[in-house]
């Protein structure tokens, strides 16, 4: 556990944090440097695919692909944990993502060259990087959740690719008690809430019920994407702060709000 700095700029603050159970550690742990107390309270849940007959085919057929690209750090964790249990990474494969969290996975994996953005961390930036520009008769492999956006498959294949899509995970939302974090909003022990994803931000709305979704309308929502905060403003949240990409990004964004209070 990292200790708290005295002094800390989020001394006594209480921060929501609802990233997946095993990737909230980072992000409570940050807070904690600055002095906050983290209350972790997971609004979306990572599970196996229902069906790993299709991760399992790709990572058999990995070698027939130019370009593997991973949507998320789950997406980083699931797939190569399967790759890994059947084979080695091919030599000639080249790896991207759409941000640092899943690249640093994908280097611990062992996969040291991986094409990520500079700056914003989204499908789009990863398809304005050049090594994606010129794709025709290029084969690609998207692993990713069940659903989602069909942005990178749809540009990739307008640009001449071959694109196949894997599932190799799926989001549910938690069957979590609320009861906890309700109470702590009625005694007044909760600053603010961080969000990672617009479907983090539906479940959680959904298990607060009515009043705790009240309460969250009226809190500082610390959301690290445009998207995200358009989203939690259409449902009605009142103080939303948009920060820069990644745990860091948000726990930055976290300091320099209370130190301008």
């Amino acid at each position: 556990m990292t200790a708290a700095a005295p002094g800390g700029r989020l001394r006594g603050r209480r921060i929501v944090v609802t990233r997946p159970a095993g990737q909230n550690e980072h992000l409570a742990a940050l807070i904690r440097a600055e002095g906050g107390e983290p209350l972790v309270f997971p609004a979306l849940e990572i599970l196996d695919p229902a069906d790993a007959r299709p991760l399992a085919a790709a990572a058999d057929r990995l070698d027939a692909y130019d370009l593997a690209v991973f949507v998320s750090p789950s997406a980083v964790e699931k797939a190569m944990s399967a790759i890994r249990a059947r084979r080695a990474w091919p030599a000639g494969l080249k790896a991207a993502t759409v941000g640092h969290g899943s690249e640093q996975a994908l280097r611990r994996h062992g996969v040291a060259e991986v094409i990520v953005p500079a700056d914003r961390f989204d499908s789009e930036a990863l398809l304005e990087r050049p090594e994606l520009a010129d794709v025709a008769g290029r084969r690609v492999v998207v692993f990713r959740g069940d659903g989602g956006r069909e942005l990178l498959g749809d540009t990739l294949r307008s640009r001449g690719a071959t694109v196949d899509y894997v599932a190799c995970y799926r989001r549910e939302r938690p069957n979590a008690a609320a009861s906890p974090l309700l109470r702590a909003w009625e005694r007044g022990e909760v600053d603010a809430v961080t969000i990672s994803s617009r479907e983090g931000l539906r479940n959680l709305f959904d298990l607060l019920g009515e009043g705790g979704r009240q309460q969250l309308q009226r809190t500082a929502l610390f959301a690290p994407h445009p998207r995200i905060a358009e989203h939690a403003r259409s449902l009605g949240c009142q103080r939303v702060i948009e920060t820069a990409p990644g745990d860091e990004g948000i726990a930055a964004a976290l300091a320099a709000f209370w130190e301008r209070i």
